[in-house]
């Protein structure tokens, strides 16, 4: 079944033309405005009208995705590298992306790109999509005339964190998604099996209950009572004043330097930090920005105010004329020996970006394995508290059961 395609083209006198045309697919219709004397800008599919259209839910219906905007990336370097026009490469990607808003800030940048501005340019009025590493590295491509390799580059370092992010996400979920059923499960014990045996209890006399009994009971009592609702309106205010509070500058200093040090996701964190920090300075460095800039860019994407404050001292110190490797001998709690060696080594050999590289890759790994002992871990690990917590409550509300059968007279 022929579809129905929108489309902008330019034509022999460079006047812009819209307008829609039948087909049976993308490849078919654009061949067929070539052969009408024109040059296709945006050839995209007619949208339907579904529900998922039909709705727009403002921070999730609106949400671009890292590995979205990476993929989409990857897509521009291959199109440019083949000899497409930017404008022409974004117009397909606006029609090809699922991600509706992707598609609008791609429309947006092509037609910024179509009136004169640069790409870089263009791409830092949409911040939601691009980061300050995309922006920098896009101009510094730009700068040097390997627009399609510094975007090929650009799509490596994101598709990278994508996969650590997901990595982190997995590893999280699985714990989330037990508590959440241990809750569930301790409720509905709570509210509705219980009180079964309180009635029974007190129907069997006023013998004094084992302690572990009594306690259930008392939860029991105040989740059925009017004070549950206070307990959750605290909690709710208690959670709602930590998030602003994380949101405040001095908040989050306290809560990235927190988040290091906990046993087992401590170092899942630090090792997470200084990946994405690799990574990212590497490609700024790979792609000729200044080492300054470059600093200032990887400290706002490292995501730990604690590892961007010593970026940040180690960009004064580059000013002065020091070495890198000096500020951060001086944080060997945040920046551990291996990185300040091989940085060393990389500003010795003029081969930074490369060293830097061969950092993130190690510590890509690192990620990778302990997520997957983290994982390992805590499977069984709260199967068994989740049994035990199960267990503790049904025993709790058995014992008296066992004071009562002694009680029973035989014949």
């Amino acid at each position: 079944m022929a579809l129905t395609f929108d489309y902008k083209v330019r034509d022999r006198g460079g006047n812009l033309v819209e307008g829609q045309l039948e087909g049976d697919s993308l490849a078919l219709v654009v061949g067929k405005l070539r052969e009408m004397g024109y040059l296709p800008i945006s050839v995209t599919p007619k949208s339907r009208v579904n529900f998922r259209a039909e709705i727009s839910i403002p921070g999730i219906s609106n949400r671009v995705k890292l590995v979205e905007v990476a993929m989409a990336t990857r897509q521009l370097a291959t199109m440019v590298d083949s000899g497409l026009s930017v404008v022409r490469s974004l117009g397909i990607l606006e029609g090809q992306v699922e991600n509706k808003e992707l598609a609008k800030i791609l429309g947006a940048v092509r037609l910024d790109v179509e009136r004169g501005s640069s790409l870089s340019d263009a791409c830092a009025r949409h911040p939601k999509a691009f980061s300050d590493l995309f922006v920098a590295m896009v101009q510094a491509g730009e700068a040097g005339g390997n627009i399609d390799i510094v975007l090929s580059n650009l799509a490596t370092t994101m598709e990278k964190q994508a996969a650590i992010n997901k990595k982190i996400r997995s590893a999280m979920t699985y714990p989330v998604i037990v508590l959440s059923v241990m809750t569930v499960i301790f409720l509905a014990l709570l509210i509705f099996i219980v009180p079964v045996f309180k009635h029974l209890f007190q129907s069997l006399g006023g013998a004094k209950l084992p302690l572990p009994t009594r306690i259930v009971l008392h939860i029991s009592a105040i989740v059925l009572s009017p004070w549950a609702i206070v307990v959750i309106a605290v909690i709710a205010a208690g959670v709602y004043g930590f998030i602003r509070w994380k949101s405040t500058e001095r908040g989050r200093e306290i809560w990235d330097k927190a988040k290091l040090r906990p046993p087992v996701f401590g170092p899942l964190m630090h090792k997470t930090a200084l990946s994405r920090f690799s990574n990212s300075f590497s490609s700024l460095l790979q792609a000729g920005v200044p080492i300054l800039e470059a600093l200032d860019i990887v400290s706002d994407t490292a995501g730990n105010q604690t590892v961007a404050a010593v970026l940040q001292e180690t960009k004064q110190a580059v000013r002065e004329g020091r070495p890198l490797a000096e500020p951060f001998r001086a944080h060997e709690e945040v920046i551990p020996a291996l990185v300040t060696q091989m940085v060393e080594v990389g500003e010795q050999t003029g081969a930074l970006d490369s060293m830097l590289r061969k950092v993130a890759e190690y510590y890509d790994g690192e990620v990778e394995t302990t997520v997957n002992n983290l994982t390992s871990l805590l499977e069984p690990l709260l199967t068994v508290v989740m049994g035990a917590g199960v267990g503790v409550m049904v025993v709790s509300m058995y014992l008296p059961m066992f004071d009562y059968v002694k009680h029973i007279p035989t014949s």
